[in-house]
């Protein structure tokens, strides 16, 4: 079974202010509750091809994964995918203006395998969940700052 998660959030700044901010990798432990570092293995900046790998908490478990850029449109879009480990994912940020606001969406796919395929409509939930938190945490510091 296959996990597709759709977040998104209006968010009162410019889009180009919420792209650069959401689309820089050093900065997702600012707004991803379960992302605890972020180590570049690729040179920055951020182009298609760059590789960057994370370490994150999620359901209890530590989870270390490597994603690998596969678009960028600045101000846009950003895809990012990894093949590694029991649940290969592709991440896509897409960012519209809406007057002088911003809509960000946020979505993961992708096809666990294994055990992991067993879990998959509690792993969707708990995604969700934690893309609502995180989306509602990335708006309340733009709009801070």
């Amino acid at each position: 079974m296959a996990v597709d998660v759709l977040t998104e959030t209006l968010i009162d700044r410019p889009v180009h202010d919420v792209a650069a901010f959401a689309g820089d990798p050093a900065r997702a432990p600012e707004w991803y509750a379960n992302i605890k570092s972020v180590e570049w293995e690729t040179s920055p900046p951020l182009a298609v091809g760059s590789r960057i790998a994370f370490v994150a908490h999620f359901l209890g478990r530590r989870l270390a994964y490597t994603y690998e850029i596969r678009e960028l449109v600045p101000d846009a879009r950003l895809v990012m995918s990894t093949a590694q480990g029991p649940f290969p994912m592709e991440t896509t940020y897409t960012w519209a203006a809406e007057g002088d606001q911003t809509r960000m969406t946020l979505r993961n796919r992708g096809e666990p395998a294994g055990f992991s395929a067993l879990l998959a409509p509690f792993m969707a939930m708990m995604m969700r969940r934690a893309n609502v938190a995180d989306l509602a945490k990335l708006k309340a510091v733009l709009e801070a700052g």
